[in-house]
């Protein structure tokens, strides 16, 4: 399965991509912001064990993060807690490759996911939580549509001390930004639609049309 935007593609992980994980692993810059266990030095063995792990589990789903033009893997994503019952999940993104940092990418992948949440999944709210200093990833999903919740006082733990976490989340019944062209390799590329493969369903509408839906 695949999620196919204009500038990047939303794909399944497999071991193969271990050895990429372990390199970004490597780079605190990276990873001194991950809210998962992945934010500390691991084996490339035990990031394969995980990747393993995680596409086995029935609650979460994950994405590889592609440039369409090279293919080459620069993130991840997804979707983990998932309750068919709340109908909820809590959502996550890093950008493991620092030459995509600040060109629109976490904005527009975080569209594409909760886009994918609301219409393939049937879900009706998304949360996540993000480091207060994360200015960057804060300012991301405020361009995607989410909402502040509150503050979750000391709730992580980085470099010897206690840091305070955002909570946002969005509703499907929530108004959707329009999605904004973004930059990839010198080259501007308008965000107009998605596009999903490899099974039944195709997404046409952006997030605006999604909550113009709701009130139908």
């Amino acid at each position: 399965m695949f999620i196919k935007g204009q500038a990047v593609t939303l794909r399944s992980l497999d071991a193969e991509d271990a050895e990429v994980f372990y390199l970004w692993s490597q780079d605190r810059e990276v990873t001194q912001f991950s809210v998962s266990s992945y934010a500390f030095p691991q084996a490339q063995s035990e990031i394969c064990a995980w990747l393993n792990k995680v596409n086995q589990d029935r609650k979460s789903v994950m994405f590889g993060i592609c440039c369409i033009k090279t293919g080459k893997l620069v993130g991840y994503t997804g979707l983990v807690s998932i309750s068919q019952i709340n109908r909820s999940a809590e959502y996550f993104i890093l950008i493991g490759d620092k030459h995509y940092w600040g060109k629109g990418v976490a904005t527009n992948v975080t569209q594409l996911v909760t886009a994918y949440a609301f219409r393939d999944l049937g879900l009706h709210r998304l949360e996540l939580t993000a480091f207060v200093d994360n200015k960057a990833a804060i300012r991301a999903y405020e361009n995607a549509g989410y909402q502040h919740e509150g503050i979750q006082r000391q709730a992580g733990f980085r470099h010897g001390g206690f840091y305070d976490k955002v909570q946002m989340s969005v509703l499907v019944t929530d108004d959707m930004p329009e999605q904004k062209p973004i930059t990839l390799a010198a080259t501007e590329v308008s965000q107009s639609g998605i596009e999903h493969k490899d099974d039944a369903i195709s997404l046409s509408a952006n997030l605006h049309d999604l909550s113009k839906e709701q009130d139908k």
